[in-house]
C-alpha cells in the first residue's frame, strides 16, 4: 500500500474544497450576509490540506487498491469538512444533521433534514447545490484534470469513482480523458443556466438549479421544490435532467462526430424508451389529477426523469399518487440512469447484462450444448465484467436489505423505512410515506441518519471503495 501517495492525494482533494468554498462566500459577500462561516472552514481546510500534502510519495504510481482507498477517503473526508459551514453558521446546528446534508449533497442524493430551506442564507443554499455539481463529476476527476504530473494509472482513481461496470479511457491520457469529462459536464451546466435564466428565474437562482440538476442531486431553494416554477422551467430542468443521465462517452462521440456509435448504444435506446413508456403509464394513471393533457404529461414527464436520473426535484406529491403510479416510480428508483452519467441507482448497462445473462441461461437449460456470448452493442461482455455485475448485485441487495434492518430500530412504518433503503442508496433522494417529496428525513434518529450517509456513500462509489478500505486485509496486504 502506497500510504504516502493517498495522504498526499487527500492534501490536494482538501485544497481544492477551500477552492470550492469561495463560490459560496462570494455569494455571501454578494448578497450582505456574513461570510465568516465559510472563511473558518477554508482556513481549517488549507491547514489540513498543507499537512497532507507536506507528506511526498516515494512514487506516483496509483494501483487499483490505492485507487479504492482515495475515493472512499477523498467522500468521506469531503463531507466532514463541508458539513462545517452548517454548523457554524447555525442554519443547521447538529453536526449529525449538518453531514447527512452534506453526505446528500455530495453523492448527488438530495434527500434532507431542513424542514424550512427558504429561510436559510443565499451563501449557503449556493453551498448546498454547489455539492451536487462537485460530486457529480466527481472531485477526483477534477484533481486528475488539474494535476499535471497525473500517472497514467490514475485511472484507477477514475475507475473507482465513476460510476458503471467499467470505465474506459476516452483518449490515452487519463487526465486528457479527465480534462474531456470536465469540459463536457460544465459546458452543459452553461447551457442550462442561459435556458432557466430566460424563464422566470433570475441567475442565482439559474445557478443553484443547474448545479442540482447537473450532478442529477435535487436540493432546491423552495419548500415545494420545482412546483411553483413556470412550466417552461419545468420542462427545461426535465430536458436536462434526461442529458445528464446519458453516458458522457456519447456526448464526446458526439463531438468527434462518430455518430453510428451513438445509434448502436443498447443502453440509451433502452434509456429513451422507459422515459417514454413510464412517462405514458404514469400520464394515463393519473389524468384524472390535472387539468388537461399538458399537464399531465410534464408533471409524469418531469417525476420520470427526476426518479430515473436520481435527481429527486419534484412537481408533485407523488406520495399522494394510486398504488400504481406510486408503484412505477418505486421501480425507477432501483433503474437509475446510464453508466458513465452523473446519476446514480443500479444503472442500465448492469440491468441490460443481467437480463442478457438470464436470457442465455435460460437458452442454455433447453439447449445444453449451445454456447452463447452475452453481447452489448455488438462486443462481447468479457467474463470479468459478467462476474462483477452478478457480485455487484448480491451486495446491492443484500446492503438495501441490512439498511432496512438498521432502520427498523428507529419505530417508523416499514413503507417510509424501506423507501429510505432503496431511495439513499440509489441516490435518489424523496422516498414515500414520512419522507415524501414534500417532506424530509427529520423523523430518523441521529443512529439512522448515520446509517443513511453511509448508505449514500456506498451507493455513489459503487460499494466497493467503502468496502474495501474499511477492510482490515486491505491495509495489512503488503502487495
Amino acid at each position: 500500500m502506497n500510504y504516502r501517495i493517498i495522504f498526499n492525494t487527500l492534501g490536494k482533494v482538501v485544497w481544492a474544497e477551500a477552492l470550492f468554498l469561495l463560490l459560496p462566500t462570494a455569494t455571501s459577500l454578494i448578497y450582505g450576509e456574513s461570510c465568516t462561516y465559510f472563511l473558518i472552514t477554508v482556513a481549517i481546510a488549507l491547514v489540513l490540506g498543507t499537512a497532507l500534502y507536506l507528506i511526498k510519495p516515494k512514487t506516483d504510481m496509483v494501483f487499483a487498491k490505492e485507487g479504492f482507498v482515495i475515493a472512499a477517503l477523498t467522500w468521506i473526508i469531503m463531507s466532514a469538512i463541508g458539513a462545517l459551514p452548517f454548523v457554524i453558521s447555525g442554519e443547521i446546528p447538529s453536526y449529525v444533521d449538518a453531514l447527512f446534508e452534506t453526505v446528500s449533497g455530495f453523492t448527488t442524493t438530495g434527500a434532507s433534514t431542513v424542514a424550512n430551506v427558504e429561510i436559510m442564507s443565499k451563501g449557503i443554499l449556493m453551498w448546498r447545490s454547489f455539492t451536487h455539481w462537485i460530486g457529480g463529476m466527481g472531485v477526483l476527476v477534477f484533481i486528475v484534470a488539474l494535476t499535471r504530473k497525473s500517472s497514467d494509472r490514475s485511472i484507477h482513481i477514475l475507475r473507482a469513482e465513476m460510476p458503471g461496470p467499467s470505465v474506459d479511457k476516452l483518449v490515452p491520457r487519463s487526465r486528457d480523458t479527465a480534462k474531456i469529462l470536465y469540459l463536457i459536464y460544465m459546458a452543459l451546466t452553461v447551457s442550462e443556466i442561459i435556458f432557466l435564466w430566460f424563464g422566470e428565474m433570475d441567475l442565482y437562482e439559474s445557478i443553484v438549479h443547474a448545479f442540482a440538476t447537473a450532478g442529477t442531486g435535487g436540493f432546491g431553494i423552495r419548500g415545494d421544490s420545482i412546483a411553483s416554477y413556470s412550466a417552461y422551467s419545468q420542462w427545461v430542468i426535465t430536458a436536462f435532467m434526461l442529458l445528464f443521465g446519458v453516458n458522457f462517452n456519447l456526448y464526446f462521440l458526439l463531438i468527434a462526430r462518430k455518430f453510428r456509435y451513438i445509434f448502436k448504444s443498447t443502453e440509451l435506446k433502452v434509456y429513451l424508451f422507459i422515459t417514454v413508456f413510464m412517462t405514458a403509464l404514469i400520464t394515463i394513471n393519473t389524468s384524472n389529477l390535472f387539468a388537461n393533457l399538458h399537464d399531465g404529461i410534464r408533471t409524469s414527464a418531469f417525476q420520470v426523469a427526476s426518479i430515473l436520473t436520481t435527481t429527486g426535484f419534484a412537481t408533485a406529491d407523488f406520495n399522494a399518487w394510486s398504488p400504481f403510479a406510486k408503484t412505477l416510480i418505486f421501480l425507477l428508483m432501483f433503474v437509475g440512469g446510464c453508466a458513465g452519467s452523473t446519476a446514480g441507482g443500479m444503472k442500465l448497462s448492469r440491468l441490460i447484462i443481467i437480463v442478457k445473462r438470464v436470457k442465455n441461461e435460460l437458452r442454455r437449460v433447453l439447449h445444453p450444448r449451445t454456447y452463447t456470448l452475452v453481447k452489448l452493442d455488438g462486443k462481447r461482455v468479457d467474463d470479468t465484467t459478467l462476474h462483477s455485475v452478478s457480485t455487484y448485485m448480491f451486495l446491492y441487495m443484500f446492503i438495501i436489505a441490512g439498511t432496512l434492518f438498521l432502520l427498523s430500530f428507529n419505530g417508523l412504518d416499514f413503507e417510509t423505512n424501506i423507501s429510505a433503503a432503496v431511495s439513499c442508496f440509489n441516490n435518489v433522494g424523496p422516498g414515500f410515506s414520512k419522507i415524501g417529496p414534500t417532506l424530509n428525513y427529520t423523523v430518523y434518529s441521529p443512529f439512522s441518519k448515520i446509517v443513511l450517509s453511509v448508505a449514500m456513500l456506498l451507493g455513489r462509489l459503487e460499494i466497493y471503495p467503502i468496502l474495501l478500505t474499511f477492510s482490515f486485509a486491505t491495509w495489512t496486504n503488503k502487495e
